[in-house]
């Protein structure tokens, strides 16, 4: 029997979450939004930490769809953000975006929000 290496198990999974993270699944897309409704104004989170606080780690993607597709007004789509603080939408969008934060009173740290005075600590206990 061939031996599996672990780069291919590794390939396998990453195909598997990206194929999975990109097609809308009811119960999964449920979790998120409750995840990111409990951001208070003021504070952001990041796609993982939302991906994770839902109990879908690895899943920052399939947050990234959801918030493409949620009807505009549905969800605080303002604030969840990239990795370390960044406005990942582009041009117009992410002008809009760091300005809804800015109204909710984020700061900024160059193009970056200041995550030390405004990342959202989850407590998932809480959620229910």
């Amino acid at each position: 029997m061939a031996k599996t290496s672990p780069a291919a198990v590794s390939r396998t999974l990453a195909r598997r979450l990206l194929r999975e993270g990109s097609r809308a699944n009811t119960q999964r897309d449920a979790a998120f939004r409750k995840v990111i409704r409990s951001i208070p104004k003021g504070k952001v989170a990041t796609y993982g930490q939302v991906a994770a606080a839902a109990g879908y780690p690895l899943y920052h993607r399939a947050v990234a769809r959801l918030l493409r597709t949620a009807p505009v007004g549905s969800l605080p789509w303002q604030r969840v953000i990239g990795a370390g603080g960044a406005i990942k939408l582009p041009y117009a969008s992410g002008e809009e975006q760091r300005l809804r934060l800015r109204m909710e009173g984020v700061t900024f740290r160059g193009r970056n929000v200041d995550m030390a005075a405004h990342q959202h600590k989850f407590r998932t206990w809480e959620l229910d």
